[in-house]
């Protein structure tokens, strides 16, 4: 339906393990990648529904090389929702729009957690 209503979670000791267990069903109306330099959450849904991502490639980019001040300043520009329903946050947002990776300076990565709070706050309309 062209929007991330969910997630699906599947279970390490389950994979290694080769046992046939269902996967847990998570609905919610808004998702947040959040899973780091990896950007595990923006790839998958790219890669297994052939979306376009709001990048300049339409995919995830993947993050630049350190620069403390401008990664500080683009973590925060990055968060954004990135797909209907699929918001991107933290270190997830600079993989996924192609910036800098920071060091280990945290005040973007609260400000970004902020910001991605506010978004979901005003598209859920509270």
């Amino acid at each position: 339906n062209n929007v991330v209503s969910g997630v699906v979670v599947n279970w390490t000791p389950v994979l290694r393990e080769g046992m046939h267990v269902d996967p847990l069903n998570i609905m919610a109306k808004c998702v947040i990648d959040g899973t780091g330099h990896d950007s595990e959450m923006c790839r998958t849904v790219a890669r297994k529904n052939g979306i376009t991502l709001a990048t300049e490639t339409g995919g995830v980019i993947g993050e630049r090389s350190l620069d403390v001040m401008a990664g500080e300043q683009e973590v925060v520009n990055g968060t954004k929702e990135i797909y209907p329903g699929l918001y991107v946050c933290g270190m997830a947002a600079s993989a996924v729009s192609g910036t800098p990776r920071m060091g280990p300076i945290f005040g973007g990565m609260l400000l970004s957690g902020k910001k991605v709070a506010d978004l979901i706050l005003e598209k859920l309309g509270k």
